[in-house]
């Protein structure tokens, strides 16, 4: 963790923040030779659609899949779930992105692969390869080819479909059909520079990405065509995503901020200072020693995760003001990515080291207020919310004016 002398929050310090305890820790096994070399770094992190796997990149050109009770709240040995047991995947060059995916029931047709309501899990390789896995047998399923560079980011359709969206350093967005035997059937390039991330709306409509052209880029996909472009961000933007019901995209840059976008309009709804006081966008555009590096948002639709280079793993509340809600610290290397829980229970957080360790983030009963807005949301885009014959109290409410 880097002490610069500048503050690292708004009202509190470091030990008036309450902080995540740690639920569990995965430790690499890094051969001797490549100790401290580039390639053992945990760049990402996912769990399971049922919670039953956690994911992760361990170095070495492996993936870690470990077994996970999400009631007792920590891994699995071998002996206590023999059909889940712990794997690790050979991936046989660096590992840049993992996904799980699930399909419907069996499917009828003609498809070679029959996924059925298997999980799979996706790997995304240096060389532009995606090679997906059988989680329950651990073995190589099939190998998708067609990017040129680094696979920087997978992302499963939330519908169990089994669409498969994949953002690269080639500048392109690839949506693939593993229905259709792996077909891809859509290519997307929303700029000539590398892509960081990508993800699906929840209504599947829609697909963000980011990259190193400083905004992101929201695709209708039935259409092929970019319906908007969030910008506001002063440096590379790493990491995308979207609110459980689709109101809301939540950007992570280099520029030291996450920023909360209105998805039908484009406005800024708030923004998630990691640097005080905020820098200028000249310094934001370049090294600042605050990079964030990746963002998760909880299902419950209140919370966002943040990483940060500063070392300090950030929960923050969106109905409150300020400071995060609570805070972890990565005190040997800085933290590269993060994912919440399908449950909202727990945030997994991959560092340098190639360590990941499970933080506990307890949830709270959810306001009728709050969950009336989600089931509305879902539905509603904003521009339908004005025409609604209500106060504008709660327009301003249901659109997250308050935030």
């Amino acid at each position: 963790m880097r002490h610069n002398g500048y503050p690292y929050f708004l009202f509190s310090q470091p030990d008036e923040i309450d902080h995540c305890l740690i639920l569990d820790r995965f430790d690499p096994h890094h051969n001797n030779n490549n100790n401290g070399k580039y390639g053992i770094e945990s760049r990402c992190v996912a769990w399971a659609p049922d919670q039953s796997y956690i994911a992760w990149s361990s170095g070495n050109c492996t993936v870690q899949l470990i077994p996970w009770c999400k009631q007792k709240q920590r891994s699995l040995r071998n002996d206590e779930d023999i059909l889940h047991p712990k794997r690790s995947l050979d991936c046989k060059e660096n590992v840049w992105s993992v996904a799980f995916g699930c399909g419907k029931s069996e499917s009828i047709g003609t498809a070679r692969f029959k996924f059925g309501q298997n999980s799979i899990l996706a790997t995304g390789l240096q060389s532009g390869r995606i090679k997906l896995w059988n989680c329950k047998s651990g073995s190589l399923l099939m190998v998708l080819f067609d990017h040129k560079d680094v696979i920087s980011s997978l992302n499963f359709a939330p519908d169990f479909s089994l669409f498969l969206v994949s953002a690269s350093h080639d500048g392109t967005l690839k949506l693939w059909d593993l229905n259709d035997d792996g077909n891809m059937y859509q290519t997307l390039r929303p700029h000539s520079k590398r892509l960081h991330g990508c993800r699906w709306s929840p209504d599947r409509k829609y697909i963000a990405c980011v990259g190193d052209f400083k905004c992101a880029v929201l695709w209708k996909t039935d259409e092929k065509k970019i319906v908007r472009k969030f910008q506001g961000h002063y440096n590379t933007v790493m990491s995308c995503e979207f609110s459980p019901d689709g109101a809301l995209l939540a950007t992570a840059s280099y520029d030291t901020r996450v920023i909360l976008w209105d998805c039908d309009t484009g406005e800024v709804i708030r923004e998630l200072g990691h640097m005080l006081p905020a820098p200028r966008p000249i310094y934001a555009g370049g090294a600042n020693d605050h990079f964030v590096r990746n963002l998760s948002f909880s299902c419950d639709g209140r919370h966002v995760a943040s990483v940060c280079d500063d070392g300090f793993i950030r929960v923050w509340n969106l109905a409150e003001e300020g400071d995060p809600c609570r805070i972890g610290v990565s005190v040997n290397s800085n933290a590269l990515c993060c994912s919440f829980s399908p449950d909202g229970r727990a945030l997994a957080v991959g560092n340098r080291e190639g360590v990941v360790e499970i933080l506990s983030c307890p949830r709270k009963i959810e306001s009728l207020q709050h969950l009336c807005r989600l089931t509305t949301r879902r539905h509603l885009p904003t521009t339908k919310i004005d025409h609604l014959h209500l106060p504008l109290r709660l327009k301003e409410f249901l659109k997250y004016k308050h935030i």
